[in-house]
């Protein structure tokens, strides 16, 4: 429960340690996560649990509990226990969202067939290689083939690395962007409303 309260809640309402400890781990698994469902949702041309859709209806929820997260969370520890397991659902459902928003953002940007894929790989190879050998040609020689092979493969074990470290750190930032957004908003509503209309909360 303390673990779902400091990574839900945030400092600002929760009075665990959760954010004095490293979670780089967690990190890496919410973007493998995000990773995994943009591939389910372009291979089988559906979405894994409605993620990736983000239309006005999820802007508009996610509007909703991002101004009303500070008035939902200043009381959260004078609630019963059920009042605290909503709150958390409440969480839960906004990181759904903006888990959504992030796949919907990543499909719009792949750029590969889904039929073909094979030869769009096999084409994306040779079309490599082919630019290396003509860069050879002329000052390696003989030698032109096995340095393009060289340098063609090093090129592209390079982008397939790039792409699978971007594919996993974007949705991490993306994740956290939202996170410190909702942790400003938060201490200026607490600062400025709730603390003078509330002050003993």
């Amino acid at each position: 429960m303390d673990y779902l309260e400091g990574l839900f809640l945030g400092k600002l309402w929760s009075d665990t340690d959760f954010e004095n400890r490293r979670h780089m781990g967690l990190f890496v698994l919410y973007g493998l996560l995000v990773v995994s469902v943009v591939v389910f949702n372009f291979f089988f041309g559906r979405m894994l649990l409605g993620i990736g859709s983000f239309g006005v209806l999820q802007i508009v929820l996610f509007a909703l509990l991002f101004l009303a997260c500070p008035f939902i969370c200043f009381r959260y520890y004078r609630m019963p226990m059920a009042g605290k397991i909503i709150i958390l659902i409440e969480k839960l459902f906004k990181s759904y969202l903006v888990m959504s928003f992030t796949v919907g953002q990543m499909m719009r940007y792949i750029r590969i067939p889904k039929t073909g894929l094979q030869d769009y790989i096999i084409n994306y190879l040779n079309s490599t290689l082919e630019s290396y050998t003509e860069q050879f040609a002329a000052s390696a020689g003989s030698f032109a083939t096995v340095l393009a092979v060289l340098a063609g493969g090093i090129h592209v074990v390079l982008v397939f690395a790039l792409v699978i470290i971007a594919a996993i750190v974007i949705p991490g930032v993306i994740y956290l962007l939202f996170v410190f957004l909702q942790r400003g908003y938060d201490w200026l509503i607490s600062r400025f409303v709730i603390k003078r209309v509330f002050p003993t909360h």
